[in-house]
């Protein structure tokens, strides 16, 4: 701790604390006072939680993107949370609620050099605060409990859990043997008992199971058998389903009932985990100029924009109207179907919406409203798993008229590879701005 002292105040800057400890205590308290006073925060034992984990030793620097959207290659900032010039904005990021990245390229996370550096892609990250505070709420953590963090990057989600359930129940798996050291070294000093391994997600982590709570910090397309598997009776497990679309991303929650069965349950969220292993995204990014200069032509539309909260809806449509993403940086609502090189863009509630392309985007999105209206606008979906290797099903309900699809499989081994892959979270309304 001797190599941090104080940084000069800035005169616009309210003053801080003296010495980092304080200073982080005080912006930890702040973030706090402020999920409570949103309504995210709740269950007093992880708001305990949230106090006492000390995120500035989990999160020791901070890449800060300093390109646009769109830029390749990318320019960004290293903050070092030891350099006395950068304590005060890297305190406020790791404080502030948004995802905190890390790592580029599955790079080493030792001697890293602060200030610009150009080139390369996340590859690690920190989940946004509000939805890690979900998700563990969700869970119903309790003391003694046995939780599984899968994909576990820094290990602030572990930390959390490991605070609530107690040392020695706590187990994260992490696959880039870099960032599992990362964690494994800073946990280790934040004295919580947890344990970080370094393995593939998708086996969870047989050795320690069974598990009364299995989270995943991976997007994964559909439900890894083995999960199911190491699931203990009563227990629940939480996960993001991934399509090849950021856009509207679904959380699967399954438990395991006290007489082995699985109750499985799919809603549409605002915002997910990344996919794992490369997983390549559509993005609207590319095509955002084109579409303001020419956003296509009018006709009219018995569809008024969906609200962003039906979230029944959207999830549907990264299944059943595959191959879309929205940009949410527009105006109005833009649908793009970037691989047809064919959009939409709805009116302001005129009764209108312009189309451009071979494909009519905003066609299917009527279409598909009708059938999840005729459905029973369901705001949730079942997910069927089968007793061996077969596909699973995801459904609405058992009506002819019920909304159904089938999850695509997941991957098989092998699953390692030399090129990194993402992990942390993406909010969705956020889609090209990271």
């Amino acid at each position: 701790m001797d190599a941090f002292r104080p940084a000069p105040q800035d005169p616009q800057r309210p003053p801080r604390p003296a010495g980092l400890l304080a200073a982080a205590t005080a912006a930890r308290a702040s973030m706090v006072e402020r999920l409570v006073a949103d309504g995210v925060l709740t269950d007093p034992r992880l708001r305990e939680a949230l106090l006492r984990v000390r995120r500035e030793v989990l999160l020791p620097h901070a890449y800060v993107r300093v390109s646009g959207p769109g830029a390749d290659p990318i320019d960004w900032r290293l903050l070092d949370g030891s350099h006395p010039d950068d304590r005060a904005e890297w305190l406020d990021l790791v404080h502030s609620g948004e995802s905190v990245l890390l790592q580029r390229d599955g790079e080493p996370l030792t001697g890293l050099g602060r200030g610009p550096v150009t080139g390369g892609r996340m590859t690690s990250m920190s989940t946004y605060t509000p939805a890690t505070v979900e998700v563990l709420q969700r869970l119903r953590l309790e003391p003694e409990q046995r939780f599984l963090d899968l994909g576990t990057g820094p290990g602030i989600t572990l930390a959390l859990a490991a605070a609530v359930i107690g040392p020695g129940r706590a187990t994260g798996v992490e696959r880039d043997p870099h960032m599992g050291e990362f964690a494994r070294h800073h946990l280790d000093r934040l004295g919580l008992g947890a344990e970080v391994v370094e393995g593939d997600a998708l086996d969870g982590h047989p050795a320690g199971a069974p598990y009364d709570r299995i989270h995943s910090g991976i997007g994964v397309p559909c439900l890894p058998r083995a999960w199911a598997e190491q699931l203990a009776p009563g227990g629940t497990l939480l996960t993001t389903l991934t399509t090849r679309t950021p856009s509207w991303p679904g959380q699967l929650s399954v438990t395991r009932t006290p007489e082995g069965g699985l109750r499985t349950l799919l809603r549409g969220r605002p915002r997910g985990y990344r996919p794992l292993l490369g997983f390549r995204w559509l993005t609207a990014v590319d095509h955002r100029d084109r579409v303001k200069a020419d956003p296509g032509r009018p006709r009219p539309t018995r569809l008024s924009p969906p609200a962003d909260d039906a979230h029944g809806f959207w999830v549907a449509a990264a299944y059943l109207a595959p191959g879309l993403v929205r940009d949410f940086q527009a105006e109005t609502m833009t649908v793009v179907a970037p691989e047809e090189d064919s959009w939409a863009v709805a009116g302001p509630g005129d009764g209108t919406v312009r189309v451009h392309g071979p494909r009519d985007v905003w066609a299917e999105l009527e279409d598909l409203h009708d059938r999840w209206h005729q459905a029973g606008r369901p705001d949730t979906y079942r997910v069927e798993l089968p007793d061996g290797d077969g596909p699973q099903h995801v459904t609405s309900g058992t009506g002819r008229k019920a909304l159904t699809w089938t999850l695509p499989p997941c991957p098989t081994l092998p699953r390692r590879s030399s090129s990194p892959a993402g992990r942390g979270s993406l909010d969705s309304l956020q889609e090209g701005t990271s």
